[in-house]
């Protein structure tokens, strides 16, 4: 009985459009980008997370790097696949004498097909899963951030990811409404590579943009505690030569104008659907943001400011989701609300 507890291990996974988060024994043991590189002749993998992202844009003919997870969903299944087990190895970083057969919960957004949740259920079971279950991102979230989902109460969840933003009322461990929109931080990436075109001239790449995002993002303006503006390196599109700028948050703040106020959009709708027992609830207890996004400097103050209400950003929003799926794991029993 012993060894076969040691052969069936359990694992949750966030698996997300920028990173992929895994916890093994209440761990967070792998926390990587969600991206491949593969060589073009043998189509095999070469490196994946922090290693692949390295090397993205900046490969030669005979390596791509591919980004297998597209506005939450799976894009490219193969990539998909190889980048889950090579991921799945990092829990086990000395190869054990016996190979764990894998119970796996992994979160998906709300707004999945029934294809796309047959990809990643295929995906999963190729990498080496015999159980997969799957929980709904927000849910996960609320999850994480310390919310008893089980209670009859409205809580709204924004989880801001790498591809998607969900807007979601929950209440008696079900998903009452629901808004997701494909606006998140691979859209801030874009507005600000989009925004140092238009008003420097200067052509920069993803991971710059990044860079640019983490240091000096920002939702507002007006910041009480401004950072302190940044260099960025790229190339000037009049004469082509490599040069050098300086970024302030200001500007970051005027490019991200558009997307985030598409989210407020987002928010404003999931409300009016809100039936009117749990909009008093989120009345009382306010808005709760996790992800990536929700690190973003201002945002909770902006939307804030818009709606009239208050927001709360989770304790480190990255990992919430990740967290409410290991809470999941663990209570698997007792979760009914786990997809089979």
């Amino acid at each position: 009985m012993g060894l076969f507890n040691f052969l069936t291990q359990e694992i949750a996974i966030d698996l997300g459009t920028a990173n992929t988060l895994i916890i093994h024994n209440d761990q967070v043991v792998v926390d990587e980008p969600s991206i491949v590189a593969k060589d073009r002749s043998s189509n095999k993998i070469v490196a994946v997370g922090k290693k692949a992202m390295m090397m993205h844009e900046k490969t030669h003919d005979n390596l791509k790097t591919i980004r297998p997870l597209k506005d939450g969903v799976i894009a490219d299944f193969d990539a998909a696949e190889g980048m889950l087990r090579e991921m799945i190895k990092m829990v086990y970083p000395k190869k054990p004498l016996f190979p764990p057969s894998w119970r796996m919960v992994i979160c998906i957004p709300s707004s999945i097909t029934e294809v796309e949740k047959r990809a990643v259920r295929d995906s999963a079971e190729q990498a080496g899963a015999k159980e997969v279950y799957m929980i709904h991102e927000p849910m996960a979230a609320a999850l994480g951030i310390g919310i008893d989902v089980e209670e009859p109460t409205g809580n709204m969840i924004i989880d801001i990811g790498g591809g998607t933003t969900g807007i979601s009322v929950i209440s008696l461990a079900g998903i009452v409404c629901d808004q997701s929109i494909r606006i998140a931080g691979d859209e801030f990436t874009t507005d600000i590579m989009e925004a140092m075109r238009r008003y420097h001239s200067l052509n920069i790449g993803e991971r710059t943009a990044e860079q640019i995002k983490i240091h000096v993002g920002s939702a507002l303006k007006e910041l009480d505690n401004p950072p302190d503006d940044i260099a960025v390196n790229g190339r000037d599109l009049v004469t082509g030569i490599p040069k050098q700028i300086q970024v302030s948050y200001q500007e970051v703040a005027e490019a991200l104008d558009k997307s985030i106020f598409k989210i407020e959009e987002a928010i404003l709708k999931a409300l009016e659907s809100t039936p009117p027992e749990l909009a008093s609830d989120i009345y009382r207890r306010g808005l709760y943001l996790t992800g990536g996004g929700a690190l973003l400097r201002g945002l909770d103050k902006r939307i804030s400011h818009k709606i009239k209400l208050p927001v709360h950003v989770a304790d480190d929003p990255l990992r919430a989701v990740v967290r409410g799926t290991g809470m999941s794991l663990k209570n698997i029993n007792r979760f009914t609300f786990l997809m089979k």
